[in-house]
């Protein structure tokens, strides 16, 4: 990483370096110059701590994860999270399809409406995304600010790292399972709000607005999509 990107996880300002290593493989880690604490005390942490504190949702742990560190993963676990939630609605329609035909064991294993699943939950995401991102701009703009919208998106992308928990919410089916994706989907909203506030360096005001836009917007696509899919129904069966 260049020099002169760093951040202070505690306190956002710049910095040139997270360490210094010297002689014999001693290691002293750099001081702020304004807040006269670390620059960056995760990077003497076990991965494991890193993650538990940024699912935590601690500010100081999302710095570390998106400016102090080179993870360039945000598309791979885009189409993993992708893939979690697609798999999640394409259960739930399977399930409210089911059938004692034992013919439907073959049907089942269709993959056809799983893709579908995945493109719907890829249009939903990018809605969410060019929402939030559009909200941003024009506070930045209002501002007389310019705005970056690839570390935007890859923060967008890596906060929402929550998606992956829908899996086991799936395999360990209960009476409380709506109740689990609500607290999954919360979670999630959550980590970008406060993936926004790093990047941005903004009142929380600013970030919990952005994402509440982009959910509306996704809820208004997804609302229209059904409603469509309702009408080329019925039109089909009028046929």
């Amino acid at each position: 990483m260049a020099p002169g990107l760093f951040k202070c996880v505690e306190c956002n300002e710049d910095a040139n370096e997270l360490h210094r290593d010297y002689s014999n493989g001693i290691l002293k880690i750099t001081i702020c110059s304004s807040c006269k604490k670390p620059v960056d005390k995760y990077i003497e942490y076990d991965p494991v701590i890193v993650l538990i504190d940024a699912t935590l949702c601690k500010i100081q742990a999302f710095r570390h994860i998106l400016f102090n560190t080179e993870i360039n993963i945000h598309w791979k676990l885009c189409v993993f999270c992708l893939l979690c939630e697609a798999y999640l609605r394409w259960s739930l329609l399977q399930g409210s399809q089911a059938s004692n035909d034992p013919a439907d064991i073959i049907r089942y294993t269709k993959e056809w409406e799983f893709y579908c699943m995945f493109a719907l939950a890829a249009l939903e995401l990018a809605v969410f995304c060019i929402g939030v991102l559009f909200i941003l701009w024009t506070s930045q703009r209002c501002c007389g600010c310019s705005l970056e919208f690839t570390p935007l998106l890859k923060a967008l992308l890596l906060s929402s790292y929550g998606k992956v928990l829908l899996i086991p919410a799936v395999i360990w089916e209960h009476d409380f399972s709506p109740l689990c994706f609500s607290l999954i989907r919360l979670f999630v909203l959550t980590s970008n709000s406060q993936a926004i506030r790093v990047i941005l360096n903004c009142s929380r005001r600013l970030s919990l607005l952005a994402v509440c836009g982009g959910l509306l917007l996704e809820t208004w696509v997804a609302q229209a999509l059904k409603t469509l899919q309702v009408c080329s129904q019925d039109y089909l069966s009028m046929l």
